[in-house]
């Protein structure tokens, strides 16, 4: 009986993990309160960056991000900014920058287990989570451009 019981613990852990590193997960909507259906990005690179308007480290990661965003614009790379602040809030943010980032609402932060900002997910072209990571990182620098060049290439056989 302990076996059994090892064996569905064990499954339902596997089970779960799988299902954690689905982009289905992630749901967004616009900042017009309209939902977003993360498939559409089928066959892309999915970059989603986890912020708030009061975190200052996410603040000075973005213009390493927009450096990278700008960098890798003829690539099939999606860059997403998420936050689970009032779409109001996250507007009035985004009026004051000269950003051009996709600023979207997050809705489902706790099912994500982020536990700090900024985080990052980036998902391959097959929607399959393949880097994820909290605190600021320097998006621009080669070693990481070439991570997400690598996750570009990457393609699950």
């Amino acid at each position: 009986m302990k076996y059994y019981l090892h064996i569905i613990l064990f499954t339902s852990l596997f089970a779960c993990s799988k299902q954690d590193s689905d982009i289905a997960k992630v749901k967004l909507t616009e900042l017009s309160g309209e939902s977003i259906d993360l498939t559409q990005y089928e066959g892309k690179v999915v970059f989603i960056n986890f912020w708030a308007t009061w975190c200052g480290p996410c603040i000075q990661e973005m213009p390493t991000i927009a450096s990278v965003q700008e960098k890798l614009n003829h690539k099939e790379v999606v860059f997403l900014l998420a936050s689970n602040e009032e779409p109001a809030q996250i507007e009035t943010f985004s009026s004051k920058r000269s950003y051009k980032f996709h600023y979207v609402h997050l809705d489902n932060m706790e099912a994500l287990n982020i536990q700090a900002l900024p985080t990052t997910f980036i998902y391959n072209s097959e929607g399959k989570l393949k880097f994820s990571e909290t605190g600021f990182r320097m998006w621009d620098e080669q070693k990481n451009i070439d991570l997400i060049t690598k996750i570009m290439n990457d393609h699950e056989k």
